[in-house]
């Protein structure tokens, strides 16, 4: 993962919206064509602040979309992000059991694949490897590198991206047993389950994203 940030889900709905790509943390062979936006913001092996605008934005894109939907819909017993995988075909089993580990693991939040989808999945080379991001323009997507899918455990690379998603940060110096460690214990490392920690932040932020969307949701329904 190349960018970090520790946002919570009601702050996330009021800050206007930037570029951001958050990495594995390893860098594919520099041959590699980059797929991602020209705009779109890296760091290099180490996460930056995880309160930094760029870090912050991957997650808000996400939370600002499933907030609006969830407005219409704010009796449901947990938040539904969706998501659209038919750009990387190539990772299908991967993102199934992805999507698997984290609904068996948290019950604020739940992944599901469908229609009018919070993110996407892309796959393709990109020198940079696998990593979250924003297009500038309010849309996030996991983008998976052949390269460092062949390298590192590809449903470890496809939950940790997907981590970010649901508002984890990236932390390098942690053991294989955190997800969120990502490429920092190296390509023997094939832990794919987030740990105590992980599922416990995952719990409080999205709490709070259920409130932040209900907050949406008494405040459309007092205009009307």
């Amino acid at each position: 993962m190349r960018m970090s940030f520790s946002l919570s889900a009601r702050s996330a709905v009021a800050v206007g919206l930037g570029v951001a790509a958050l990495g594995f943390g390893t860098v594919a062979p520099a041959t590699a064509a980059p797929a991602a936006p020209v705009q779109a913001e890296q760091a290099g092996y180490v996460a930056k602040s995880a309160e930094s605008d760029a870090s912050r934005a991957f997650f808000q894109a996400v939370l600002k979309s499933v907030a609006e939907k969830r407005a219409a819909n704010p009796k449901a017993a947990a938040v539904t992000v969706t998501y659209d995988a038919s750009a990387a075909p190539t990772f299908s089993a991967q993102i199934a059991r992805s999507t698997q580990i984290w609904n068996s693991s948290v019950s604020n939040v739940k992944l599901q694949e469908g229609a009018g989808a919070d993110f996407t999945y892309r796959e393709g080379n990109d020198s940079r490897g696998s990593y979250a991001s924003t297009d500038g323009h309010g849309n996030g997507y996991i983008f998976l590198d052949y390269a460092q899918n062949q390298e590192y455990d590809s449903t470890r690379v496809t939950a940790h991206e997907t981590g970010h998603v649901l508002g984890l940060p990236d932390h390098y110096d942690g053991p294989c047993s955190e997800l969120m460690s990502g490429g920092g214990p190296g390509p023997s490392c094939t832990n794919s389950n987030p740990d105590a920690n992980e599922r416990a932040k995952v719990e409080q932020l999205w709490a709070n994203g259920f409130a932040a969307a209900m907050d949406k949701a008494l405040h459309k329904a007092g205009r009307q």
